[in-house]
């Protein structure tokens, strides 16, 4: 057998935009030949799946799922809409969620993960991208759990059961009544998804967020020309509004403004008669954070009808 080099390595991936653990597998199997390897890759088709991944996938779809005293949110995205009502792509986002259960959230750990037929499961990522010929991107996930409790789902544009545009999971410690937990926990979770936190309590907030809030209130404050003790009362009471706009216990309930988050959970405790801890949640917004491409409707049906 050929001796496979880190430069074959390096050149078979610049020329195909592979990964590099792909062109290595690809060199193997073509015996080092260049030409052969090159096309090991189109015919299993990463290098058609590695060409497209300079596009903007901004669409797709966030799924949700719970088991046992645990509970998963994902997110997969696609470059548009179309693909996200894709019943393929659909199965793979559900599939998701499973395999995030089973690997703690991990993104690498679920990419590496195997099927029942040897298949992992970002090799199978990798053959819908070319099957369905769009870029797509297993972006993130995350697990919370509960030792004593119930974990609650919510999902906001629902396309299919557990898939839609928001994910919002809620974790509640408590031995209370599950039913009633569950209403709970499920109210708290469209509020999540109506007012997105940052944190579930203060000590769970950024610091730099913290700090770069106290940054711009500081400039404000000073341009009043009041002496710096009243600056400095000015800034604390600016960080305290702060905190209630984006900590969940401290957030305002959306089903009564006049409670926070957290006095709600003390109250639905002593109707219980149970202790009941907020324990963790996961919000996830289709999106968020990525560039989405300004396309009209008419230029994405025309795009797909060209595929």
């Amino acid at each position: 057998m050929a001796e496979i080099t880190a430069a074959m390595v390096k050149e078979l991936r610049e020329t195909t935009g592979a990964g590099m653990l792909d062109c290595k597998k690809a060199l193997v199997e073509a015996n080092g030949n260049m030409d052969e390897a090159v096309d090991w890759l189109r015919k299993k088709g990463l290098a058609s799946a590695a060409k497209k991944s300079s596009r903007i996938a901004a669409e797709g779809l966030v799924a949700v799922k719970v088991e046992g005293n645990q509970g998963a949110v994902v997110e997969v995205n696609s470059e548009t809409d179309f693909v996200a009502k894709n019943d393929i792509f659909q199965a793979y986002v559900e599939d998701a969620a499973t395999v995030a259960l089973a690997t703690n959230g991990d993104v690498e750990a679920m990419k590496n993960h195997k099927d029942a037929d040897g298949k992992t499961f970002g090799e199978r990522l990798t053959d819908m991208i070319a099957r369905i010929g769009e870029n797509m991107n297993l972006r993130r996930a995350k697990v919370v759990k509960v030792n004593n409790g119930l974990v609650c789902s919510y999902v906001h544009n629902v396309a299919r059961d557990g898939l839609g545009k928001i994910g919002v999971l809620v974790a509640l410690e408590s031995a209370g009544d599950k039913a009633k937990l569950a209403d709970l926990g499920k109210h708290i979770a469209m509020h999540i998804a109506a007012t997105a936190p940052i944190a579930l309590n203060i000590a769970g907030v950024p610091s730099e967020a913290v700090e770069h809030e106290k940054s711009i209130f500081a400039e404000q404050a000073a341009a009043s020309g009041k002496p710096a003790n009243i600056i400095e009362k000015m800034i604390e009471g600016r960080i305290r509004k702060f905190y209630e706009e984006v900590v969940l216990e401290e957030q305002a309930f959306i089903m009564d403004p006049d409670k926070k988050v957290k006095a709600v959970v003390a109250d639905a405790a002593k109707d219980l008669g149970a202790d009941i801890k907020l324990a963790d949640y996961a919000f996830f917004k289709l999106g968020d954070g990525l560039q989405k491409k300004e396309e009209d409707f008419a230029a994405e049906v025309n795009a797909q009808l060209k595929k």
